[in-house]
């Protein structure tokens, strides 16, 4: 079991012989992406971007905040114009209730993230909560830009060197909490 972890940074085991879950801890005030086996921080990324906006529990389309809770990898690009993308499963089901509670949600887009939920399909992107969230590096972006500004539409952003180095630890199904 032990080489297996050696072999495989996403798996970790516990003095017991227990299995300890790897994943991703967002710390929007501190500006921090840790990577955690457990309740131990394993690496820690510092300088990362968030929306230009800030945060919020409840993100709508084009607010340019990033959302709140926890989440789950469900989309791995391994190219795209921001370096790379590691997507979230968002909308989650108990944004899409507030927001069909608030009005701020059609009918037939709270069916449509439901049905997805349910299914364990990934939630509509197109709806009025927005969707396209995860974390990304800058691409061919200004590195200067990035060290002065959240300047994201909602995502969380590391440099490029950041971003592939996250890669190691990332898989579908990795959870992030982001607070």
């Amino acid at each position: 079991m032990l080489l297996s972890a050696v072999l495989n940074p996403r798996l970790a085991w516990s003095d017991s012989g227990e299995e300890e879950e790897v994943w991703l801890q967002v710390d929007t005030q501190a500006l921090v992406l840790r990577v955690m086996r457990g309740g131990q921080p394993i690496k820690t990324y510092e300088d990362i971007a968030i929306g230009r906006f800030g945060t919020t529990a409840d993100k709508r389309h084009l607010d340019g905040k990033t959302p709140l809770g926890e989440f789950h990898i469900s989309l791995i690009k391994s190219t795209s114009p921001y370096r790379r993308f590691f997507g979230f499963d968002y909308p989650r089901l108990d944004q899409a209730e507030r927001a069909l509670e608030q009005g701020d949600l059609p009918m037939d887009e709270f069916k449509a993230i439901n049905s997805a939920v349910r299914a364990h399909r990934v939630p509509p992107q197109n709806t009025a909560l927005g969707g396209h969230v995860g974390i990304h590096g800058i691409g061919a972006g200004d590195p200067k830009v990035h060290e002065s500004y959240n300047w994201t539409k909602g995502c969380i952003a590391l440099t490029n060197t950041q971003i592939d180095e996250l890669a190691q630890w990332v898989h579908l199904g990795v959870r992030v909490v982001v607070y």
